[in-house]
């Protein structure tokens, strides 16, 4: 069992964050937030996804206007990125956001980022402190030379101490970068220090399998360390692609459990079937399933049954056959053209029964 670090807990609208809240999975919307239809499409489709809570672009007055009608149809607590342009997070909180973003470095003055504070506090916002490489305050650049991972932990410490002396408690850090060593370090200096929830992700990890394997990589070793409230996966991709990665990253560490997760061997020279095909199949037909439940599709029945003990359900396949197995348990023998949809009627049984039977 991960050990999850100790942190304060927090809340984000109904979502709740850090202590003993579950990891709550985040994305962003990649329309333009003025088109208010899109991006409600967008965030409808992210929330079916698994999605709980999103964040929005906001980089002009116009996208300012749009968030009132956003959150209030929204299905899940609403963020406003801000950067550069302070009278937004103020503007974006009087139209009702749940939460803001601001990264301290790029916002100016102390003054003005405590202001911001302050109508937090007064409206019951939530904050997120961003603090990446290219947000970094001029004299941590100086006194480190460059963005290390020391550097980031002591501007996200910096800004942390801050918020406590101004009162203000219901917010959260994210330390972001796009190199995952540096990324791991620096959050684990700032989780040392500090019980502040931390959000985590690997920021511009890329599109494809590169993006998925670095942001997965970076966010898993921090999760095994038991670092990190609430995650993004930061793809050059369909949002939707990112809820269902970091649903995938948390399901693999056991720390959250939502839809099927398949379980399929290699292939090897005792396969019967075409597996790849199988395992395609079977993913499309369940990708609508919301009950936790592993399924395993094995590809020969020498050591399937027993290797894939620990599924709920699952194929065993021969040539022209497979077996369909319960909890390490064969049930019945099915011929290979009805094996798929033999599978999908015993798992429609299991999720009226709850999913255990």
């Amino acid at each position: 069992m991960i050990q999850k670090r100790k942190t304060r807990q927090i809340r984000v609208g109904n979502v709740k964050i850090g202590g003993d809240a579950p990891i709550v999975v985040q994305s962003m919307t990649s329309t333009k937030t003025h088109d208010v239809e899109a991006t409600l499409n967008q965030i409808k489709r992210l929330y079916e996804a698994g999605c709980e809570i999103v964040r929005v672009a906001v980089p002009h007055k116009e996208d300012v206007e749009a968030l009132e009608e956003i959150v209030k149809k929204s299905p899940m607590p609403v963020i406003a990125d801000i950067h550069f342009a302070p009278s937004y997070a103020f503007l974006s909180m009087e139209k009702g956001v749940h939460g803001i973003r601001i990264n301290p470095g790029n916002i100016g003055k102390e003054e003005i980022v405590r202001e911001i504070v302050e109508e937090a506090k007064r409206r019951g916002v939530a904050v997120r402190i961003g603090v990446n490489s290219g947000s970094l305050e001029k004299d941590l650049l100086e006194k480190y030379g460059y963005p290390s991972a020391e550097a980031l932990a002591e501007s996200a410490l910096r800004w942390s101490e801050k918020f406590e002396k101004w009162g203000f408690t219901n917010y959260k850090v994210s330390i972001k970068g796009s190199d995952v060593l540096q990324n791991v370090r620096a959050n684990l200096i700032f989780a040392e220090r500090t019980d502040v929830p931390l959000h985590i992700g690997i920021t511009e990890a890329g599109m494809g399998t590169k993006g998925i394997i670095k942001s997965s990589v970076g966010i898993g070793i921090l999760l095994y360390m038991g670092i990190g409230d609430t995650v993004r996966v930061s793809l050059t991709d369909d949002p939707v692609v990112e809820v269902e990665t970091a649903y995938e990253i948390l399901k693999s560490l056991g720390l959250r459990r939502r839809g099927v997760e398949i379980v399929a061997c290699p292939t090897c020279g005792r396969i019967e079937v075409d597996l790849p095909k199988v395992v395609k199949e079977v993913q499309e037909k369940l990708s609508g399933v919301k009950t936790p439940l592993k399924v395993a599709v094995m590809g020969c029945v020498v050591n399937a049954i027993g290797e894939a003990r620990e599924a709920d359900i699952g194929l065993a396949c021969g040539r022209g056959f497979a077996w369909l197995f319960k909890h390490g348990k064969p049930i019945k023998k099915v011929d290979e053209s009805e094996m798929v949809d033999e599978l999908l009627k015993e798992i429609q049984n299991m999720e009226k029964d709850g999913g255990t039977n």
